[in-house]
């Protein structure tokens, strides 16, 4: 697992709904039981404030850091589609992005990772359509300097044109993949992590939990979030997300015993199972429902 990638996990997970700051000391022991080294902890942390995710401050148990406003308002709406708190109604609309073009091939590489990452497919290079409106979309292009037109249409056939905007063979291949993955990754932990994590103590729980939820928060980069009417029967997405929504839940408080503990005292040894009371909110139930 890259230390960036778990960074965001535990800041969305755990730490968003504990003010959004933590010790770095406490950084390094929470992704201590994933097999990130503290170097490449601290190394990923000077990297995340120069991009804007990340601000430095001062913490009564020392140096730390906090999420910036725009990494706690992605980090909100990244867990609205993680753990699927929000079911969009859909009015039978798309809505689509013509844009003019763009010269620059870096430009052109952020703004297609980023259209995709907000639910858009490319129709051809300059035309993009989605479900639903967004406006982080428009403030992407707005800020690549990328002029646009909006425009919103029907056609006769909704869910045969999102079956050729975009790829969902491979995306229900990817969730039954994932939900074989995740059955054996809570069966036998140690085969998947460093270790000998045990889901019965506070640190193996986390451990698996953080895993789980990192192998499932990929699907905001592959899963537009399309409605159920626009999804093939028998969509594997729906009995992955039950999966993941009751194996989440179930882990979630001895792991957030853990973070606990590590917020008040990041020298709590490797390997030790005691579990102390919590003094944060740990964060909001999983609800259970289908996948979109």
């Amino acid at each position: 697992m890259h230390a960036r990638s778990a960074l965001f996990d535990l800041f969305g997970d755990h730490l968003r709904s504990r003010g959004g700051r933590a010790p770095v000391a406490a950084l390094v022991r929470l992704l201590a039981p994933l097999g990130v080294t503290g170097p490449a902890v601290r190394t990923s942390i000077s990297r995340m404030v120069r991009q804007g995710w990340l601000d430095p401050v001062r913490l009564p148990t020392g140096p730390g850091y906090a999420l910036t406003r725009h990494a706690t308002q992605r980090l909100d709406d990244a867990a609205e589609r993680i753990y699927r708190t929000v079911e969009k109604p859909w009015d039978g609309t798309w809505h689509l992005l013509v844009l003019e073009p763009v010269p620059s091939r870096a430009a052109r590489e952020r703004v297609r990772s980023g259209l995709g990452f907000l639910g858009y497919a490319a129709l051809s290079d300059s035309t993009w359509i989605g479900p639903f409106a967004s406006a982080e979309a428009l403030g992407l292009l707005d800020t690549e300097g990328v002029g646009h037109a909006r425009f919103t249409a029907r056609d006769d056939d909704p869910r045969e044109r999102a079956a050729l905007a975009w790829d969902l063979d491979a995306l229900g291949e990817a969730y039954t993949e994932w939900h074989r993955f995740a059955a054996e990754l809570v069966a036998d932990p140690a085969a998947h992590l460093p270790g000998d994590p045990d889901t019965a103590d506070d640190e193996g729980a986390f451990a698996v939990r953080s895993l789980l939820v990192h192998e499932w928060r990929k699907f905001l980069f592959t899963d537009p979030g399309l409605p159920a009417e626009l999804l093939p029967a028998d969509w594997p997405g729906e009995a992955a997300a039950r999966f993941f929504a009751d194996e989440a839940g179930r882990l979630l408080p001895a792991a957030s015993r853990f973070v606990d503990r590590c917020l008040a005292d990041p020298s709590v040894p490797l390997g030790s199972s005691a579990a102390a009371t919590p003094t944060a909110p740990s964060p909001e139930p999983i609800p259970r429902r289908s996948a979109p």
